[in-house]
């Protein structure tokens, strides 16, 4: 099993360099902050906002640029079930531990991610199972707070902003799937936050918005003066789909739980 694991482990380093022989071609940067809130070693929930495609790569590729602590650390993912179904690739994303998710029958997943954490596993879960157009942290799964409070794991939020300049969500509901927009000298941002003393979902959405609308606010995040930005959140003067007519297009599986969290807060956005 060790010997699996370590073949396991080098491939996902050999991916993760091939992410980054593509990154630097496309001239981007992937800035980190708050590794010491991630444990060097043992259990760790990794409880990330989802604004792209690529998120898992640029918080993979954070996390081993980390000084110290979490330097080197790789973790496992929880991925959509349907990649699985390209040839090849299915069969890396098992030989790396990484966790297919059934949205039609999650249970499987939530069984794997808590065995990987009793081995000792950092565990990365994107809670709102999806993207939201309005760039908003939307309602959020409880299965990241569950992992953590049954298992013990510390729960670590964790903020990315900047890949849905290379990869946008679709608009409308009958849009096609969205292909990626390449541009150089993007800039991607990750921050760990340190993980919430006693977890709960509307905790973690709260810090999860919180650390979003910081990065979003950020100059060099901001759209420049009289450009549009379909990318950029409606309630800090971007073009993206407003909150609301957003929820119409994430179709959130109903055990989510509604945002308390963000621009229209309190209305129902789990439905």
């Amino acid at each position: 099993m060790r010997a699996e694991r370590r073949r396991g482990d080098g491939l996902q380093r050999a991916a993760v360099a091939g992410g980054r022989v593509l990154l630097r071609a496309l001239d981007l940067t992937v800035r980190s902050a708050g590794h010491e809130h991630v444990p060097a070693s043992g259990p760790v929930v990794l409880a990330v906002n989802h604004v792209s495609f690529p998120d898992f790569v640029f918080v993979q590729q954070a996390l081993l640029a980390g000084p110290g602590g979490s330097g080197g650390r790789l973790a496992r993912f929880l991925c959509r079930h349907e990649i699985w179904g390209v040839p090849v690739v299915g069969a890396a994303m098992d030989r790396m531990r990484q966790v297919p998710v059934d949205r039609a029958a999650p249970a499987a997943a939530y069984l794997r991610a808590r065995a990987l954490l009793r081995e000792g596993e950092a565990v990365g879960v994107f809670p709102e199972a999806g993207i939201s157009a309005a760039y908003v942290v939307r309602a959020l799964m409880p299965g990241a707070v569950a992992l953590a409070r049954e298992t013990g794991a510390p729960l670590v939020p964790v903020s990315v902003w900047g890949g849905q300049r290379l990869w946008p969500q679709k608009r409308t509901a009958d849009a096609p799937f969205p292909r990626p927009t390449p541009a150089r000298g993007r800039l991607v941002d990750v921050v760990f936050h340190p993980p919430l003393p006693a977890p709960t979902t509307e905790a973690l959405g709260h810090v999860l918005q919180a650390g979003l609308e910081t990065l979003q606010r950020l100059p060099e995040h901001r759209p420049r003066p009289g450009e549009e930005a379909p990318w950029y959140p409606a309630h800090l003067g971007g073009d993206a789909v407003e909150r609301v007519a957003s929820w119409s297009l994430d179709a959130v599986p109903r055990a989510a739980v509604a945002p308390t969290w963000g621009p229209g807060a309190g209305s129902d956005g789990a439905a």
